[in-house]
């Protein structure tokens, strides 16, 4: 499937990958990355995790908002929430692997129409895209 690309980013990361350091070709973000404790690491730094879990969450509830408009659900409300629980761990058949939750908030919405709105992100987001059929995506109403 081709894609119209609008946007590019870029970003390198340097040293030991996930010990080392990341940083956008902007120059707006640069950070240490560490190996997280429960992997062996030091955990002082970010992973790859937590980047993905700050994209997938917002790319989530922008996914959301907008699906809404186009198929006219209503409006997703200004204090709604996307929350990403990323983990990673191996694989049964070697390697390492991700799952993710992802826990929406749409405070003041009626359940049924909730499940909509969530439905339309998940199928418009790119995130959902790229993880669907590669990784265990959880999607959960709060």
């Amino acid at each position: 499937m081709s894609v119209d690309v609008k946007y590019r980013t870029e970003a390198t990361a340097t040293g030991g990958g996930r010990n080392g350091s990341a940083s956008l070709a902007s120059g707006m973000l640069t950070m240490t990355m560490a190996t997280p404790k429960e992997l062996g690491g030091s955990g002082k730094g970010h992973n790859p995790e937590e980047l993905f879990a700050l994209g997938y969450a917002a790319c989530f509830l922008g996914a959301m908002r907008a699906a809404a408009n186009m198929q006219k659900l209503g409006t997703v409300p200004d204090d709604a929430t996307v929350t990403a629980n990323v983990g990673i761990g191996p694989r049964g058949d070697g390697g390492f692997g991700i799952a993710v939750e992802l826990k929406i908030a749409l405070p003041g919405v009626e359940p049924e129409l909730a499940q909509k709105m969530v439905d339309a992100g998940h199928f418009v987001c790119p995130y959902s895209h790229a993880t669907k059929g590669n990784i265990d995506v959880t999607l959960t109403l709060v």
